[in-house]
């Protein structure tokens, strides 16, 4: 239960958060790596530390009269091994365990199992950094601008109308001051793409070289004969290894004992690495789409207009196509995070609202003036100083 108790702490990074309180200020693929991906490396890493799951660790045997625990602490302390070369011979008759046997050979030293825990803990923190580093340089923004209007739409028409003009006139008076902005989202999206590419290698620096391969052979595994294929899990991890103690004989010469190590561990350990490598390789897909899909919206503007007109259903193609070659990157940035808070037909009024103020038409066919005024009312609202007091902060 104190498991239970300890895995729940971490819950809330896999929260869907649609409460009217909490601005989206990313997507879905960023949320993967801070949420998600963050929430498994922290469980696991609880996981992995809860020994009442499967009792001790490592639990050496040797025929010794010393204490067990001194053993046990001796090869954990200074890792085990297993040999290659009998990875394949016939259990039960040539060796007693795969990767065991006499000395002669190669040996293949395992002491990840003493990082594996830290290891989880530090790739946890690697995942959430981009996000925090995006939260801190977004600063709150969407979650001001559109206060009062991020759910579902407002029933009373005049006061949905005043908030609209409220956000309307922010965006338009800081047009083209939002490039910093995006820059710095785009670059945080980069990051995740790097960040989760590099732990793919830095788990396989850290299980020595065996990690890029590792899924593709597990499967590889489960579809060949039962006689001749070579299990790679027990290569990795095996659950039973050698250690060697030496100590000093009632004589005064050294003796050297031969013990066999039972690692339970990597029962979690073989399990936690086989979802991670799959994980990452999915993670890793989505985030380059992702990428692919920002580079196309800062470097093409037909795909900017092809958002507007699909994902948000607005306007015309004459009318999306000059809002579009009168804002930048950072301008319709600022919009596109906008549209994932607001209900479609609410932000389709403030584009609607914001074409006209540029001067650009109304993509619905109403009149610029049959359209009340906005300045005066805005100027008028108690909202007004602090939102130009917020634009004036953030212009570069």
């Amino acid at each position: 239960m104190v498991v239970f108790g300890l895995v729940s702490a971490v819950a809330g990074f896999l929260k869907v958060r649609y409460l009217i309180d909490k601005a989206i200020i990313d997507n879905m693929a960023f949320r993967a790596h801070y949420r998600i991906t963050s929430a498994i490396l922290f469980a696991s890493c609880i996981i992995v530390t809860a020994n009442n799951l499967i009792g001790d660790p490592i639990n050496c045997m040797a025929e010794s009269s010393l204490p067990q625990h001194v053993i046990n602490n001796y090869c954990w302390v200074t890792s085990t091994f297993t040999l290659p070369e009998n990875n394949m011979k016939s259990i039960g008759t040539h060796v007693a365990h795969p990767g065991l046997g006499l000395d002669t050979g190669e040996k293949r030293y395992h002491s990840y199992y003493q990082w594996v825990p830290f290891m989880l803990f530090f790739q946890g923190i690697l995942f959430y950094i981009p996000h925090w580093m995006w939260k801190q340089w977004e600063e709150g923004k969407i979650r001001m601008i559109s206060e009062g209007m991020r759910g579902g739409s407002v029933d009373n028409k005049e006061e949905r109308q005043a908030r609209a003009n409220r956000l309307v006139q922010y965006v338009y008076d800081t047009l083209h001051l939002h490039n910093s902005y995006a820059a710095g989202y785009f670059f945080c999206e980069a990051l995740n793409f790097v960040n989760v590419v590099g732990n793919i290698f830095f788990v396989d620096t850290f299980l020595g070289g065996a990690f890029l391969t590792y899924g593709t052979d597990v499967v590889k595994f489960s579809n060949m004969n039962q006689e001749n294929r070579r299990d790679p899990i027990i290569e990795i991890f095996p659950t039973v290894t050698k250690c060697t103690f030496h100590k000093y004989g009632s004589s005064g010469t050294i003796q050297k004992l031969d013990a066999l190590c039972v690692l339970a561990l990597n029962i979690l350990n073989e399990k936690i690495f086989i979802f991670l490598w799959f994980w990452f390789i999915i993670l890793a897909v989505i985030s380059g789409i992702a990428l692919l899909y920002s580079i196309a919206v800062v470097l093409l503007p037909s795909t900017r207009e092809t958002i507007l007109r699909r994902r948000f259903k607005f306007g015309t193609a004459a009318g999306v196509n000059a809002l579009v070659r009168k804002t930048q990157v950072g301008d319709f940035l600022l919009l596109h995070l906008l549209g994932q808070n607001m209900n479609i037909a609410v932000f389709n009024e403030v584009l609607d609202e914001l074409c006209r103020r540029m001067h650009l038409g109304s993509s619905s066919g109403t009149s610029p003036a049959s359209v009340p005024s906005a300045p005066s009312t805005m100027e008028m609202s108690p909202i007004y100083p602090e939102i130009e007091k917020f634009a004036k902060d953030t212009e570069i």
